[in-house]
């Protein structure tokens, strides 16, 4: 991770993931998806979320459009 990456909001979460907001809250409440809260708003860096989604944390039936080997 670059020490200058941008914080990514949910909605670009969601949108980089091909996913919902809702599916993002629930990953960050029931999976530890890496977010921070920043005020009243939830951001995260995509390099760490894309290690997170990398390490298998997100594969399940929640995952649309993508199934396991």
């Amino acid at each position: 991770m670059s020490d200058n990456e941008a914080w990514s909001s949910i909605e670009q979460i969601a949108d980089h993931l091909g996913t919902s907001k809702d599916t993002i809250y629930r990953w960050i409440e029931q999976r530890g998806l890496p977010c921070t809260k920043i005020g009243r708003r939830w951001k995260a860096k995509l390099s760490e979320v894309d290690a997170w989604a990398r390490s298998g944390s997100a594969s399940d039936a929640d995952v649309a459009g993508c199934e396991a080997p």
